[in-house]
């Protein structure tokens, strides 16, 4: 069970917008002290430290911490007419990530906030991901691309993830999907899981119920001790991110992690 590190997403202060108050120090005190290994920070939250890694790595450093992954998503990679400016946001997300061990990044998912769900959409952010992919291997880093199932998604049934990885080169852009998300899309999480073990380099850890509403892990439709014995027959080695987007956490952020931390601990990780 050693080789699956715990990471968390800061995701649970990103999603409170202008009532968060707090500070970049003040996200990695929490997650210290809740007891993770690893924080996947985001393009949003790296705040003053977007254009300095060193001091970033200095403050993981003095907490204990590794950096799991570096987020980067804008409002879902479908716009032609946006291609420079979030291609312009890549680089800078694999500048900042590229001196770190193990740099990872992490692209979000495919998204047309208008509702347009047609398939030159998707298209276009495959062509997004496969270029950032390329930017990433002459860089020394890891590509992974991550569907989620809100904001005008374009990934969430099997047949769109399907439609996606069988047009990504696998050397390229791996799999990092998300439970919470794999089940609000109408999805068996253990089929789809299953289907494409051989792609996941990383996984977020989210609950949620039948009725796509958030919860703590635990308290959900994700059965988490039957995801991490898939991850162990596999052979998995890299991180798991716990994110917390409930009620309880929009209040009790710094709770919630500790609660999920304690959470996976009681399943053996």
């Amino acid at each position: 069970m050693g080789a699956i590190r715990v990471a968390c997403q800061t995701y649970t202060w990103e999603m409170l917008g202008d009532e968060w108050q707090g500070t970049v120090e003040d996200i990695l005190d929490s997650i210290a002290g809740a007891g993770y290994e690893g924080v996947e920070i985001t393009n949003t939250m790296v705040g003053p430290y977007a254009e300095e890694p060193s001091a970033f790595a200095s403050e993981l450093e003095a907490r204990g911490l590794s950096l799991a992954a570096f987020a980067y998503a804008t409002d879902g990679f479908t716009d032609p007419g946006r291609w420079e400016d979030d291609l312009l946001g890549a680089r800078r997300a694999i500048e900042f990530v590229r001196g770190f061990p193990e740099p990872r990044l992490g692209l979000g998912g495919a998204a047309s906030p208008a509702g347009d769900r047609h398939t030159e959409k998707l298209d276009q952010a495959i062509k997004f991901y496969s270029e950032v992919g390329r930017l990433g291997l002459r860089a020394g880093v890891s590509v992974n691309v991550h569907p989620h199932s809100h904001h005008g998604s374009l990934l969430e049934t099997a047949q769109e993830y399907g439609y996606l990885l069988d047009r990504l080169d696998p050397e390229l852009v791996s799999f990092g999907p998300d439970t919470g998300h794999i089940v609000r899309g109408g999805q068996d999480l253990l089929a789809c899981l299953q289907a494409h073990i051989g792609r996941i380099t990383h996984l977020h850890l989210k609950d949620a119920t039948q009725d796509r509403q958030w919860a703590p892990l635990g308290q959900g439709g994700c059965d988490y001790p039957a995801v991490m014995r898939l991850l162990e027959q596999a052979n998995y080695d890299g991180w798991v991110v716990a994110e917390e987007e409930s009620e309880f956490a929009r209040c009790h952020g710094s709770e919630a992690i500790r609660r999920n931390r304690d959470y996976l601990r009681s399943v053996g990780y």
